[in-house]
C-alpha cells in the first residue's frame, strides 16, 4: 500500500509565503510524476504543477514565475513552495503521484487527502 501525506497548509496574507511538503510512504521503488492540484470552493480541481523522474516540470500558467515545484527523491516526497500569494490561490491543495512502483505493483493516479491553503487579502 502506498501513501501520500500532505503539509505544510495553513493561514497567509496576500504576497505571503508557503512550502507544502508530499511524502510518499510505503515499500516504494520509484515515482514516475509527482504532481499538485488545486480545488477552490465551487470549482473543479486543477494542475497547479508536476515534475517527472527526469525533473521535467510544467506548471499552470497562473502560478508561473510564483511557485517552484521540487523532489527529493530519496525521501519520495515532493515540494510546492509557493511564493507571492494570492487570494485567488486560495483552496484545498492534493498531492498526486503517478506510476508508482512498490510492492512489484505499478500503482497510477495517487492522491493525497488535502491540505487547506488560505490567502488573506
Amino acid at each position: 500500500q502506498v501513501q501520500l501525506v500532505e503539509s505544510g497548509g495553513g493561514l497567509v496574507q496576500a504576497g505571503g509565503s508557503l512550502k507544502l511538503s508530499c511524502e510518499a510512504s510505503g515499500n516504494i521503488f520509484s515515482i514516475d510524476t509527482m504532481g499538485w492540484y488545486r480545488q477552490a470552493p465551487g470549482k473543479q480541481r486543477e494542475l497547479v504543477a508536476n515534475i517527472t523522474s527526469s525533473d521535467i516540470s510544467n506548471y499552470a500558467e497562473a502560478v508561473k514565475g510564483r511557485f517552484t515545484i521540487s523532489r527529493d527523491y530519496a525521501k519520495y516526497t515532493s515540494f510546492l513552495q509557493m511564493s507571492r500569494l494570492k487570494p485567488e490561490d486560495t483552496g484545498v491543495y492534493f498531492c498526486s503521484a503517478d506510476r508508482v512502483v512498490a510492492d512489484y505493483i505499478i500503482w497510477y493516479d495517487l492522491w493525497g487527502q488535502g491540505t487547506q491553503v488560505t490567502v488573506s487579502s
